[in-house]
């Protein structure tokens, strides 16, 4: 009986680290995605989205991923950028995008510094 407990204790270890990292796939996925369609467009428009429903609006993402660890897409913490000097336009819009969750990842970082 003893056995069966320890090899169950396993199991259940095992089965939650790999759903962790099945979610941090997911998350840095995610958060390449979103950081490239920013990129997209600022390189089309030379200039920030004012908000990640702009980039689903304009056709750069077909809809704003669901944060796997906070299971929301209003969870996101965007970066504001800078004016930009020398530039003329006063604009500022979203610059990076991290995770709003406040977990601890399985290598010791936050999330929401990815």
């Amino acid at each position: 009986m003893s056995i069966i407990v320890i090899l169950a204790g396993v199991g259940l270890t095992l089965y939650g680290n790999s759903v962790t990292r099945a979610k941090e796939a997911v998350l840095k996925e995610d958060l390449y995605r979103v950081r490239d369609a920013i990129d997209q467009y600022y390189a089309d428009k030379n200039k920030y989205p004012a908000s990640l429903e702009e980039l689903v609006s304009e056709k750069y993402l077909r809809t704003i991923p669901v944060d796997p660890f906070t299971q929301s897409v209003d969870s996101w913490q965007t970066t504001q950028s800078e004016p930009q000097p020398g530039s003329g336009s006063t604009e500022i819009g979203i610059y990076d995008v991290k995770s709003g969750s406040d977990q601890i990842g399985l290598d010791g970082t936050n999330y929401s510094e990815w």
